[in-house]
């Protein structure tokens, strides 16, 4: 049987379109590609939002040219954002690729690759509109315990640097018992943490009019026997109401830990960004949930370097850091992003001023993560096991998990006490900016069903390319 890689950029949505992408892929008669093997079929599933990823992508295909030209069964497709945005040009610039498929059709992938096998010629098909919710499309999941679950899609938002409204379509909502059934049957297959995702998390409900419903989810997902950890992502400063905070506050299971982007601390930026909220209205945000939930980690979303940006504003983006204390923030240079208004702008920041600032903000926001991180050694955390995080670890006898808080953990498993899936509490003994480090587990709090040890393979200490999708990065050769 043929086999696939997928290679994914950009956000957890397009994590989880790339799980659809397997499951199409596996019905379909495909197989996934294992190390040391040269798959028949690279899917590439794109991002749009920053240009690296537009070169990444173009990198990429240059480097599969030979082998596409050496064998022509060899296949490779590209979907997502990037693919919904340039149509016909990465045929033109790669005319070896046989299918490019977008964000709403990615059904169409296994039907694509026949007729482009068949006639042998590229197949474009690019959908404008969403027909049907990607939900009722097969998934082969990243893992067996945790588990992403869309509850919206496309995003009414019209922030001046960000084309993904373009390429994503209209906000579309699930029903709520639609979520809350597929959430009932991936417990029932042993999932103990689900993450809801949407472009705009928080604004589910706006198409069927319930400025509640993201807060009765939250609630219901509470009342769900066997789910032991609900997360979501990512919310908007704008749509983030009381209700949501006090669901997140009663509901055990909806984890201390939110990720609210912030983009900018100066007003002035945010007003040009089109952003809806000021700082004043996203530190008081922050004081409400850190006064209904104490032990709340709070991460962010940052650019620096947007058009117009001065050094004064820039200032003010670092005095808000300080003042919010983030566990962790995602810091990225301005990216021009064509058909975006923001492209347009005078006074485009150059890259050198653009990189210094990144420089200055990453240090300053390490430092304070470093801190944060200290706070808690000493002090007993629970993780949920997901494995090793590299070689490193496989020679140090360590695994790693997240927290409830969403901070990455490496704690001693030479006992072999946990295994992935497993919920365990340790004790924290180092801190350091991206990851704190724990001692043996005090105790097993849950073990994962059997199904999720079996989907989890150690062969001589290197970890199969079972459970997941393999990458590019995960083959040894191509």
């Amino acid at each position: 049987m043929p086999t696939f890689v997928v290679e994914t950029y950009g956000c957890q949505m397009n994590v989880h379109d790339s799980e659809r992408i397997a499951g199409l892929l596996l019905d379909a008669g495909y197989t996934q590609a294992l190390a040391d093997t040269q798959p028949d079929l690279v899917v590439f599933n794109t991002c749009a939002v920053r240009e690296n990823a537009d070169n990444k992508l173009y990198g990429n295909l240059s480097f599969l040219a030979p082998r596409k030209k050496s064998d022509p069964n060899f296949q490779i497709a590209v979907g997502g954002c990037m693919a919904q945005k340039d149509k016909d040009l990465i045929i033109k610039k790669a005319p070896y690729v046989d299918v490019v498929f977008g964000t709403h059709n990615i059904g169409s992938l296994p039907v694509l690759l026949e007729r482009a096998r068949v006639e042998e010629s590229a197949q474009v098909e690019i959908k404008e509109s969403l027909e049907h919710f990607p939900s009722t499309l097969p998934v082969k999941r990243d893992s067996a315990f945790s588990s992403w679950v869309s509850i919206s899609v496309g995003c009414n938002n019209t922030c001046t640097f960000c084309i993904v409204p373009q390429l994503r379509g209209i906000e579309k909502d699930r029903p709520a018992g639609e979520i809350l059934k597929e959430i009932q049957t991936l417990v029932s297959q042993g999932v103990i943490e689900i993450t809801l995702l949407g472009q705009n998390v928080n604004a589910y409900g706006v198409e069927f009019g319930d400025r509640l419903a993201f807060s009765k989810l939250l609630k219901e997902c509470g009342k769900i026997d066997g789910l032991e950890r609900v997360r979501f992502m990512s919310p908007h400063p704008r749509d983030f109401t009381d209700d949501v905070i006090e669901a997140m506050a009663e509901s055990k299971n909806v984890m201390p830990h939110l990720h609210m982007p912030l983009q900018s601390g100066s007003d002035k930026v945010l007003q040009s960004m089109r952003r809806s909220y000021r700082r004043d209205r996203y530190l008081g945000i922050l004081e409400k949930v850190r006064g209904s939930i104490p032990n709340a980690a709070i991460t962010t979303d940052i650019i620096v370097g947007f058009p117009g940006e001065t050094e004064l504003d820039f200032e003010q983006t670092i005095d808000l850091v300080k003042q919010a204390k983030f566990s962790a923030a995602y810091t990225f240079q301005y990216s021009k992003r064509p058909g975006t208004p923001a492209a347009l702008m005078p006074d485009q920041v150059t890259p050198e001023v653009m990189a210094d600032r990144y420089n200055r903000l990453h240090k300053i926001q390490q430092e304070i993560s470093k801190k944060e991180n200290e706070k808690l050694i000493g002090k007993t955390v629970e993780l949920l096991v997901s494995g090793h995080e590299g070689r490193h670890d496989i020679d140090m006898n360590r695994m790693n998990g997240r927290s409830r808080d969403f901070r990455l953990t490496h704690f001693d498993n030479s006992a072999k006490q946990a295994r992935p899936g497993d919920l365990v509490e340790v004790k924290v003994e180092e801190a350091f900016a991206n990851h704190i480090v724990a001692g043996e587990p005090i105790k097993v709090t849950k073990t994962a069903g059997s199904a999720a040890h079996a989907a989890w393979v150690e062969d001589n200490g290197d970890k199969k390319i079972l459970l997941g999708i393999p990458t590019l990065a995960s083959l040894k050769s191509l």
